[in-house]
């Protein structure tokens, strides 16, 4: 990683779902380093899309939790900046936009298939924990095709046997095959909300990211992501995909790990110099 460089913007982009744990500690952490080591700007940004489960003491919660473990950042909700707002529930006209431009350039179809469609579909084989792959069978349908008042979703044409690659600057190269290890993905959901990678692609170049740190989990949305960066005329940032925590049985930590929340680990009496110890190696 280089440093000093003036230009870099970095992220930290909790999701108010439930209280940070262990594993979004060391992601965060990681990101803040990266941004203070390069000489660059941090944006906090609050992804709160969820509408189901967001609750403000989550929010509360996330800045509390960051504070305590010695971050800073340079904009965000709680202090403003040039780019805001840097809620993501406050920028829903500018979602639109991209979605507007995506139909234009006729990237995207409406589909109005359910999970339980595709994952009974044959030609739609599971890639590990990720998503089945999209069989394709609303590919070709139009809007003004579909009965008034149909459920759809708008979801992204992948070009398929096309290659996704990028380096990642922890990992390395990364190949991932379109229509194999991913295929077609929802970009906008039926209930009028914008779906993970619209979201996220659009406020990382909105936000002028240039570098976005999270865990090895989301190598293949990565490539979900470029084609999205490619489809809009964006110049991608890098990538920075760090190691995963996980429990004493080897599990991926999650919310529902309540015993490794930061604010649980903080009333047992443990320290944030204790918790990041061992992770500077894993930073560059």
């Amino acid at each position: 990683m280089s440093t000093g460089h003036p230009t870099y913007r970095g992220r930290l982009a909790p999701s108010p779902t439930g209280f940070l744990h262990l594993g979004h500690a060391r992601t965060f952490w990681t990101a803040w380093r990266r941004a203070r080591a390069a000489g660059g700007r941090l944006v906090l940004r609050n992804d709160d899309l969820d509408r189901d489960r967001v609750r403000p003491e989550f929010i509360r919660g996330f800045l509390e939790d960051l504070r305590w473990l010695g971050l800073d950042w340079d904009e965000g909700p709680d202090c403003g900046g040039p780019l805001r707002p840097y809620s993501q529930s406050e920028r829903m006209s500018h979602y639109a936009t991209v979605l507007a431009q995506l139909r234009a350039g006729g990237w995207i179809y409406p589909c109005t298939c359910s999970r339980r469609d595709i994952l009974s579909a044959v030609a739609a084989p599971h890639a590990g924990d990720e998503e089945p792959v999209y069989p394709g069978s609303c590919r070709g349908r139009k809007l003004e095709e579909l009965p008034a008042g149909t459920r759809f979703s708008w979801r992204f044409r992948v070009p398929d046997g096309g290659s996704v690659g990028f380096t990642d600057a922890r990992l390395g190269p990364q190949v991932f095959v379109a229509g194999r290890d991913f295929g077609d993905f929802i970009v906008w959901r039926h209930d009028g909300l914008p779906a993970y990678q619209l979201a996220c692609v659009s406020d990382d170049i909105a936000m002028q990211i240039t570098e976005v740190v999270r865990g090895a989990d989301l190598l293949a949305s990565t490539a979900r992501q470029l084609l999205l960066y490619r489809a809009l005329g964006a110049e991608p940032p890098g990538f920075f995909h760090g190691p995963l925590v996980t429990d004493e049985s080897g599990v991926r930590l999650a919310k529902r790990h309540e015993s490794l929340s930061l604010r649980a680990l903080r009333a047992q009496g443990r320290t944030p110099e204790e918790l990041c110890a061992g992770w500077e190696c894993a930073s560059v």
